[in-house]
């Protein structure tokens, strides 16, 4: 027989971690080829050219796709979409595979969505039936819309994916493939590695060694004119804490140019002693440095997903994980810098929380290609109601 042909579609950094154990599983399943596709802001530099980590790990690309319209707004996020949707039915096209996979709820997977269920390509949406609040929201559900089966990561997401008139046995709860390698952390947890001499970044020297923070915090789609604002709360209370803390980049969105603008003011005119900023690492060397750290702070759906796992404290600033699942380890705050501030203080003094199993146990990438390989695959489906 031959192989089932899985065509995996990875847009941006955080989705590389969000898969890779399926990845890896796939490609070396005895049934299933896998056919990777990199596009989006995971081609690019100045979101940290993940796509050097995943061929660096050894996965072949089957194909780039340069989509990504610089603004860093609502016009260009509907205009790279677009293009995406054509530069993927080519793709598609060319490779002819058997199911194609797109990934959660980022602006840009419904390219992906369109791309496939257009041609009658068997879609497979990984991480549905969450709730996040601003375009992921509207995003993550219209993928759900467009596919033909349904891997997700929890029960009360199962639950949800149904009542959105899915067949109760195309909607299977995998777990979430990035608690694998927050498995794998949490088994080997040393921080065999200095971040700086590693990845280089650009800001402060620290002394980090006695304890840090890692900070990500992103712009809010529906919030995107507030993102500088936002992001100078964030990095005062964290200035004025004069506590290690390691930041990283925002992802591509509506207001990233809000971020980034608002970081690099304030490091070159503040210069903070206590922060030092990098671009992207490797998925196992940021989450030995997470499991590692004193807190997570930001709006990083890592905070609610691999941290619950690893028992790691997070303060989550504003509106972006609205409604999400979240387990004891975090304390929701606002944008004011003396919640920020006393949030983190307490994270600090806060032993690590027990582990929680809410988005998965460990074992998910090996589910995820064992379904793709026996679970009969359609394009066809009707609303159950």
């Amino acid at each position: 027989m031959p192989k089932r042909k899985i065509c995996v579609v990875v847009t941006a950094r955080p989705s590389y971690s969000r898969i890779k154990t399926a990845l890896t599983a796939i490609k070396n399943h005895p049934k299933l080829e896998l056919q990777l596709v990199i596009a989006g802001s995971a081609l690019l530099d100045r979101y940290g050219n993940a796509v050097d980590f995943i061929e660096r790990d050894g996965f072949a690309i089957a194909a780039k796709v340069f989509m990504v319209l610089e603004g860093e707004n609502p016009t260009t996020m509907a205009k790279t979409t677009g293009i995406g949707v054509m530069e993927l039915t080519n793709v598609f096209y060319n490779l002819q595979p058997d199911a194609v996979i797109t990934i959660a709820d980022r602006f840009e997977t419904i390219a992906t969505s369109i791309a496939a269920a257009y041609q009658n390509i068997p879609l497979v949406h990984v991480q549905g039936g969450e709730v996040t609040g601003s375009i992921d929201e509207k995003v993550r559900h219209a993928n759900t819309k467009l596919a033909d089966l349904h891997l997700v990561c929890t029960a009360d997401a199962r639950e949800r994916v149904i009542k959105l008139g899915e067949e109760p046995d195309k909607v299977i709860n995998t777990g979430c493939p990035s608690i694998d390698l927050a498995k794998e952390a949490e088994e080997n947890p040393e921080l065999d590695f200095d971040p700086i001499k590693k990845y280089g970044g650009v800001g402060a020297e620290l002394n980090w060694k006695d304890g840090y923070l890692v900070v990500m915090q992103h712009p809010v789609t529906t919030e995107y004119r507030e993102a500088k604002k936002h992001i100078q709360k964030t990095l005062r209370a964290i200035k004025a804490l004069d506590y290690p803390a390691f930041w990283f980049w925002p992802n591509v969105d509506a207001g990233s140019d809000g971020t980034s603008n608002g970081i690099r003011a304030f490091r070159e005119l503040e210069q903070p002693k206590n922060i030092h900023f990098f671009k992207n690492m490797e998925p196992m060397d940021f989450l030995k440095l997470l499991k590692n750290s004193k807190a997570l702070i930001g709006n990083s759906s890592a905070g609610l997903r691999e941290c619950a796992y690893l028992g790691v404290p997070v303060v989550n600033i504003g509106n972006r994980q609205h409604r999400r699942n979240r387990a004891g380890n975090v304390t929701d705050v606002d944008y004011k810098e003396e919640e920020i501030l006393k949030a983190t203080k307490s994270a600090i003094e806060q032993k690590h929380f027990k582990s929680s199993t809410l988005y998965g146990n460990g074992n998910s990438g090996r589910k995820i290609a064992d379904i793709l390989a026996e679970t009969e695959l359609t394009f066809s489906k009707t609303i159950t109601y």
